[in-house]
């Protein structure tokens, strides 16, 4: 919708806060078989990012839900935060690897020390990649836990037509969300 007197973009979201990550990615799937697209769908951002943007810290989870300055971030799902673990885990892993090998094979070395090499190398590979899906995994729940010590976890839902705000509402009632109602924002 566009305000022709100011020419301002107006832009509906549908809101709620939920309890859990469970419940929200129910949600979210929920939203998505409904015919919502996956980037009319955002969550709020980490704690640092919002209150860097906000320039002020917030207590509450409330404070944030119509405000159209707080920052937002896209939802990882479990399952894609797995693939990112999994892939933080096993690419250290092979090209540590791949590497020995490589060096292995061109010094010319006997087959026994190429794979003694290559085998060290790849342990060596999957440990630090262990760590560093152990730290983005951390890092996840930590916010988790942030915002859900703030009040909640908050989604929105970008809403184009009046049949997809009553589409949304429901989804989020029927998902056990709190504070579900719809607001108009200035978008940019």
């Amino acid at each position: 919708m566009v305000d022709t007197d100011e020419n301002i973009d107006k832009v509906r979201e549908a809101v709620g806060i939920f309890d859990d990550p469970e419940t929200l990615e129910t949600t979210i799937d929920a939203l998505m078989i409904g015919g919502f697209d996956r980037a009319d769908i955002s969550i709020l951002a980490g704690t640092d990012a919002v209150e860097k943007k906000l320039r002020r810290h917030f207590s509450r989870i409330e404070e944030l839900e119509d405000d159209a300055n707080a920052a937002r971030g896209n939802y990882i799902s479990q399952e894609s935060l797995g693939a990112a673990e999994g892939m933080l885990f096993g690419l250290p892993m092979y090209v540590a690897a791949g590497i020995a090998a490589g060096l292995a094979t061109a010094a010319g070395g006997p087959l026994g020390a190429t794979l003694a090499a290559t085998v060290a190398s790849g342990g060596a590979g999957a440990a630090i990649g262990a760590v560093l899906a152990r730290l983005l995994g951390k890092k996840h729940a930590a916010e988790l836990e942030s915002q859900l010590a703030r009040g909640g976890l908050l989604l929105w839902v970008r809403v184009w037509t009046p049949q997809q705000e009553n589409v949304a509402l429901e989804i989020l009632s029927e998902h056990s969300a709190h504070d579900v109602h719809v607001h108009e924002l200035t978008a940019g």
